[in-house]
């Protein structure tokens, strides 16, 4: 080494933080460092008030392990070429077509990716010890909102991470992967009014959902748009699945005046409303048109095949393990208080077989098989 190069830091600077050790922790939590380990790596053998003791101390004191810091580039030595993807339930097309986009992209960075269903343990953590235990390169988490605790735990580990498809209120720290849920309400709307349609239902998703509300947003601002009031006796809220369709459009069909299209928060929802219709004996689309939202596989299977708004599922879920593998200095969530990503996707309406113009013209505003309005 030459005179003038300046020698490498054998010590740490005065003012930068010490890392904590498992040492630290076990002697405060009155535990054996190999309890510590065991709760970091997701082993079941550590009683549960332990456990959550142990967590508690791993949070409040900034534990972070050794070389989770920072997640390579590709092909780079220090990668666990593992991507984890957090969701609530694996039983809809709509987990599958994350599923099947996270899978192709993480493979394109030699990754496998490893699914962890935390349906009924979003509370007690249990599903971030096994996220720890695999020291992953990163986290894609699809929870309805993913609770506090899991981001400052994940932040805690080193392990960037990213929400996808976010349906609920969240930090706004957190990395968020998303589809313009108000543009698709719009385009649905507009799409149906463009056909004559003049009384329009809507069954969206729960009220505490933002993705839902956004779509009812976008609703609403497609009606204003054409000088139709909105009719609060159409609006209902559903769970996004087929049971809270039909239950939505037997509400809708039920009124005195009804609709003469309705447009579903999801697909599923959007296959509820199918049964109702077909239980009344209406035809979809002649006396019935409806569309949906998601573009999964089942509208293909439906008939008539379902008019959709596209959100784009698989690249959505692409983007986000795109997002949690960049190198530091590229974007990656977590490294500035001003770069937190905020990435919405481009819907798109997928016009099929279940819209059609109503049966009469619209008169007066509005419009219904009876005539009135």
């Amino acid at each position: 080494m030459s005179r003038t190069e300046p020698a490498r830091a054998t010590r740490r600077s005065p003012g930068a933080a010490r890392r904590v050790t498992i040492a630290e922790i076990a002697a405060e939590a009155g535990v054996s460092e190999a309890t510590v380990s065991k709760v970091l790596n997701g082993r079941d053998e550590v009683a549960p008030a332990t456990r959550a003791l142990v967590r508690e101390l791993l949070e409040r004191r900034g534990y972070r392990r050794r070389g989770t810091h920072r997640v390579d580039r590709p092909g780079r030595p220090g990668r666990a070429g593992l991507i984890d993807l957090v969701i609530s339930g694996l039983d809809s097309p709509w987990a599958t077509e994350l599923l099947r986009g996270a899978e192709r992209e993480a493979r394109r960075h030699a990754a496998a990716v490893v699914v962890t269903v935390a349906d009924g343990d979003l509370a007690d953590g249990a599903w971030l010890d096994r996220v720890a235990g695999r020291r992953s390169d990163g986290v894609l988490l699809v929870l309805s909102p993913p609770p506090p605790a899991a981001a400052r735990r994940l932040a805690a580990l080193g392990t960037p991470f990213v929400l996808v498809d976010p349906v609920g209120g969240f930090d706004p720290a957190v990395p968020t992967v998303g589809a313009t849920n108000w543009a698709g309400g719009l385009a649905a709307t507009e799409h149906l009014i463009g056909l004559g349609h003049r009384r329009i239902g809507i069954v969206t998703g729960p009220r505490e959902l933002v993705c839902g509300q956004q779509r009812l947003d976008g609703y609403r601002a497609a009606l204003g748009r054409a000088g139709i009031a909105c009719d609060p006796a159409l609006v209902r809220y559903g769970d996004f699945r087929p049971e809270g369709g039909a239950r939505g459009a037997a509400a809708l069909l039920d009124l005195a005046e009804p609709p003469t299209a309705v447009f579903a928060g999801s697909d599923l929802q959007a296959s509820g409303v199918y049964a109702e219709a077909h239980r009344r004996g209406l035809r979809v689309p002649d006396e019935l048109s409806v569309v949906g939202f998601d573009d999964v596989a089942l509208c293909d299977w439906v008939s008539p095949r379902l008019t959709t708004v596209r959100q784009p599922l698989a690249e959505m879920a692409r983007v986000a393990v795109r997002t949690v593998l960049a190198p530091p200095g590229d974007g990656r969530p977590g490294e500035g208080p001003d770069d937190t990503p905020r990435i919405e996707l481009a819907t798109s309406l997928v016009v099929r077989a279940s819209t059609a113009p109503p049966l009469r013209p619209a008169r007066g505003g509005s419009m219904g098989r009876d005539g009135g309005g």
